[in-house]
């Protein structure tokens, strides 16, 4: 029993550090931009990101031969958006790679899109793209401002601090689970000398008023 109530200790436990855990997502990708004009030669990927998440990302076009850097033309235009285009959080025109950081300031669907400006039919531009959303990417970012790592370094301290109490708490609750154990175990004996002494005694009362009976059956020659 207390092999079970441990692990559902450790399991509570993990689930709560879990909490913290799966509110950070990371998307790394590879993918090809097709040659075209407008909106065809571009790639655009969307993500639902909840208020008030830090969202950090970095893309940079993929260089084929190793030392030797990229050619002039080969650029790209980045560009982050709210979906629809309402509010635009990065743009980027004919680059090769870039960052770009934001809190976002609604829920709510958010895109990145990228358009080939090389304009030769000959290449096809290959892009690493890291797209981060979470609490970590704050900390792990050295584009993100200070006061949003402040802020997030606190409630990371609250949350330790929850659950440091939860876990005593916990040990609180296993330690007198023990104790009335050990209480109910010396109740269970103590009752079963009881009912025993109570027999012992009822049965010897009983032999004793047979034997009186007898007896006095016996003397006045009932019997």
């Amino acid at each position: 029993m207390f092999g079970l109530n441990t692990q559902l200790f450790n399991l509570f436990f993990l689930l709560l550090l879990s909490l913290e855990l799966f509110s950070y997502s990371v998307q790394s990708m590879r993918f090809d931009l097709p040659y075209g004009k407008g909106k065809l030669a571009g790639r655009c990927f969307s993500e639902h990101i909840k208020k008030n998440t830090m969202v950090v990302g970095n893309y940079s076009i993929v260089n084929p031969n190793e030392g030797h850097p990229l050619p002039a033309n080969h650029t790209i235009i980045a560009q982050v958006s709210t979906h629809g285009g309402r509010a635009k959080y990065h743009v980027a025109e004919r680059v090769q790679a870039g960052q770009f950081a934001f809190e976002a300031y609604e829920s709510g669907d958010y895109q990145i899109c990228f358009i080939d400006t090389t304009e030769d039919r000959r290449v096809t531009l290959s892009i690493d793209f890291d797209w981060r959303t979470g609490l970590p990417a704050v900390d792990r970012s050295n584009i993100a401002k200070k006061s949003h790592v402040d802020k997030m370094v606190q409630e990371v301290q609250i949350m330790h601090e929850i659950a440091l109490a939860i876990k005593e708490e916990m040990s609180y609750l296993l330690q007198r689970n023990r104790e009335m154990l050990e209480i109910n175990w010396v109740i269970d004996n103590r009752m079963f000398m009881l009912i025993f002494v109570s027999f012992f005694v009822s049965f010897s009362v009983a032999g004793l008023q047979l034997w009186h009976l007898k007896s006095f059956f016996q003397k006045n020659k009932i019997l």
